[in-house]
């Protein structure tokens, strides 16, 4: 962000909207998972405080909070977490897709849809907002 901002600052006129990335490991904590849970709240830290810094120079500064998605980071994560027994990773797959309200995992290109829309001028108003894209899987805990 140091250095978009820059940027953003530097044009005629200024402003941009930027997006981090974070998880909804962030927004509480995981079972083995400190250190990643930590950067990713965060990431939502910074993502509050760089909104109320540079909102009124026209930068919008937003997060995803991403859920499960078919990535390869997910497929390690089960994998490492099944021993790589075929038999254990698809009774893990069905369990954690159990727990989505969507009861699926989503696809990599609906979580570049919520960037594409928190990039664009129909979210001009928004700012400082961690959007939760997860299926439902957090809507029990929050």
């Amino acid at each position: 962000m140091k250095y978009q901002i820059k940027q953003m600052l530097a044009q005629s006129p200024p402003g941009g909207a930027i997006v981090n990335t974070s998880s909804v490991n962030g927004l509480g904590g995981t079972p083995m998972g400190s250190l990643y849970s930590a950067a990713k709240a965060g990431i939502l830290g910074l993502t509050k405080s760089a909104a109320l810094e540079y909102g009124a120079r026209g930068i919008r500064v937003n997060a995803l909070v991403a859920g499960a998605f078919d990535t390869p980071m997910l497929a390690n994560a089960i994998h490492k977490s099944t021993g790589g027994n075929p038999e254990a990773r698809e009774k893990a797959v069905d369990n954690f897709k159990s727990m989505i309200a969507a009861g699926r995992i989503g696809n990599p290109e609906e979580a570049g849809q919520v960037i594409a829309w928190l990039c664009s001028d129909a979210a001009s108003y928004v700012t400082g907002h961690s959007m939760i894209a997860d299926g439902g899987l957090s809507a029990r805990f929050r």
